[in-house]
């Protein structure tokens, strides 16, 4: 029985129901906009349905379209299963790119040690590292764009998968030659101290605030900044206090001009997860740095807790 469908056709269909923009989905694969219009026309044909149709900010899939899509998106998971699991993946002489998206903590406490680990095992492996804040579908994750997203996630769609690696908790940070802090915080003066604030407002910002009104601790925000590592300068010229991860505030203790106490009340802990989409679950270099992520967050929890 001869196919009546041409196979490349259907990674179109794909980008198009996620983009939902001929010219975002055009770009994503690599084609020009008149090659993807063509190839969409001979879906239509194959397809015998309009599956897209215009609107003023982009396209809007049909009703059959929505129905294909969970099968197409599975059909094609499933053949990328069967070939990359037949292809031989060795770290030490493999050149390949991997698309990383990560939150600032995971940027400072993993990421370097991921990269060093890298320079040794696969030095012709590249990372391109972008942002993770609260939105997955700007991270490329949920389309396979990007080979995964680490930090902390809620309610993750079906196509991806999610792994824990880890967990964390809080810790708080002054200037070391605070006027009025000794080696204890206690609840009175952590209310009374000013606090530096990390945006944006983050899953894990987030708990951190539902942790403090578990504990009824009230914390005056005189500032807020947009990164960790920008909150030890602002700790050093003021007499401010801040509450960090453990494992940030682990590296902040190498500055002398800091201080590391804990915090007067527990803060609970904060879960570190890491995701990617189902069609890598077999691919024998994703499976590789799947183990070395793994690996590196279980090392650095080990060290944080020695």
């Amino acid at each position: 029985m001869s196919m009546k469908y041409d196979l490349n056709l259907l990674p179109v269909f794909l980008a198009l129901m996620e983009e939902r923009s001929v010219t975002r989905a055009a770009d994503r694969l690599g084609l020009t906009q008149p090659a993807l219009s063509n190839a969409l026309a001979r879906l239509r044909v194959t397809l015998r349905d309009p599956l897209f149709i215009r609107e003023r900010y982009g396209i809007r899939p049909t009703e059959m379209a929505e129905r294909l899509a969970p099968t197409i998106a599975a059909a094609l998971a499933t053949l990328d299963d069967a070939v990359l699991g037949q292809q031989d993946f060795d770290p030490a002489v493999a050149t390949r790119s991997f698309t990383l998206s990560l939150t600032g903590y995971v940027e400072i406490v993993l990421a370097p040690v991921i990269v060093a680990r890298l320079k040794v095992e696969a030095p012709g492996i590249r990372f391109r590292l972008t942002p993770y804040g609260n939105d997955l579908t700007e991270t490329g994750v949920m389309s396979g764009d990007t080979a995964m997203v680490l930090g902390r996630l809620t309610d993750p769609p079906d196509n991806l998968v999610v792994q824990h690696l880890m967990e964390d908790g809080f810790s708080c940070v002054v200037r070391a030659d605070h006027p009025s802090i000794g080696t204890k915080l206690t609840r009175a003066q952590y209310e009374a101290l000013k606090h530096v604030n990390i945006l944006p407002p983050g899953r894990l910002q987030a708990g951190l605030f539902q942790a403090l009104d578990r504990q009824g601790l009230r914390r005056d925000v005189a500032v807020s900044v947009t990164h960790f590592l920008a909150a030890p300068e602002m700790i050093v010229a003021t007499d401010y206090c801040a509450t960090l991860p453990n494992l940030v505030c682990r590296q902040l203790a190498r500055d002398k001009r800091l201080k590391i106490l804990p915090a007067p009340a527990d803060l609970g802990r904060f879960p570190v997860q890491m995701a990617w989409h189902t069609r890598y679950r077999h691919d024998p270099a994703h499976r590789w740095l799947r183990a070395l992520v793994s690996e590196v967050a279980q090392a650095v929890v080990a060290e944080g807790a020695a």
